[in-house]
């Protein structure tokens, strides 16, 4: 994972004022990608503890993300960030009530605050799993799922698992319920996804995937398999994460 500090540098387009990293000053995303993928709807920032999590990205954001809530029996809780209309950054980390519960995403592992996965929302699941069916492709779902939010509305949605994602590149897809607030909605607001993007060694491979699955992603080659995603914040901070 990438975070980074406040630095003045110079690109073809302009000045611009970028976070870099002390060990790595290059931006990590490819140079002409910029905005989020449309079918984007969250990216998921994991850290062994949710406060240490919300700290790092109001330090690299200046914005505070706000506790959402707990998943029951999935032994996390999270705090959210808006991105912009229809994207946010969920924060999750191990829920101490929860000690038995499974570490679905490998945050108890985690030396630093790092990317874990991320959401698209595809549209209709039924229609989306029809098309998956037909294309070959194994997946679990559409599950329900729910979480209370500390003023205690219920939010609610559906989520459809492909069973490879490969390494966690590939997303798990998402509908919200009817009547259901979209969480970009009324999280703390100031922050904007400007880049996002996938990298791995096989690209041309994924790049055929996120073809077939209508995935509008930039895929990059890499030597491993990463998620790297960029955030603007107030004062002209930027923040960049990688898986």
């Amino acid at each position: 994972m990438r975070h980074t500090i406040s630095r003045r540098k110079f690109v073809s387009i302009g000045a611009a004022i970028l976070a870099t990293s002390a060990s790595n000053p290059r931006s990590l995303l490819s140079a002409e990608n910029e905005g989020a993928p449309a079918v984007l709807d969250h990216i998921l920032l994991g850290c062994t503890d949710l406060a240490t999590g919300i700290n790092f990205v109001e330090k690299h954001t200046g914005v505070r993300a706000a506790f959402g809530g707990v998943h029951p029996g999935r032994g996390t809780r999270n705090a959210l960030l808006s991105l912009g209309e229809k994207h946010y950054l969920e924060i999750i980390a191990l829920d101490p009530l929860q000690s038995d519960a499974p570490d679905h995403y490998g945050v108890a592992k985690l030396i630093e605050p790092r990317l874990v996965g991320w959401a698209a929302h595809p549209g209709d699941l039924n229609s989306f799993a029809a098309r998956l069916r037909d294309a070959g492709i194994d997946f679990d779902g559409p599950n329900p799922g729910s979480r209370k939010r500390p003023d205690g509305r219920l939010l609610q949605w559906n989520t459809l698992n492909l069973k490879n994602d490969h390494d966690g590149l590939l997303p798990f897809f998402i509908e919200w319920s009817a009547g259901t607030v979209h969480p970009s909605a009324d999280a703390p607001a100031g922050c904007k996804i400007v880049g996002f993007e996938l990298a791995a060694p096989n690209d041309a491979e994924i790049r055929r995937l996120c073809a077939l699955l209508n995935l509008d992603v930039t895929v990059a080659h890499a030597e491993k398999p990463q998620l790297r995603a960029r955030i603007a914040g107030s004062k002209s901070k930027t923040l960049e994460l990688s898986s």
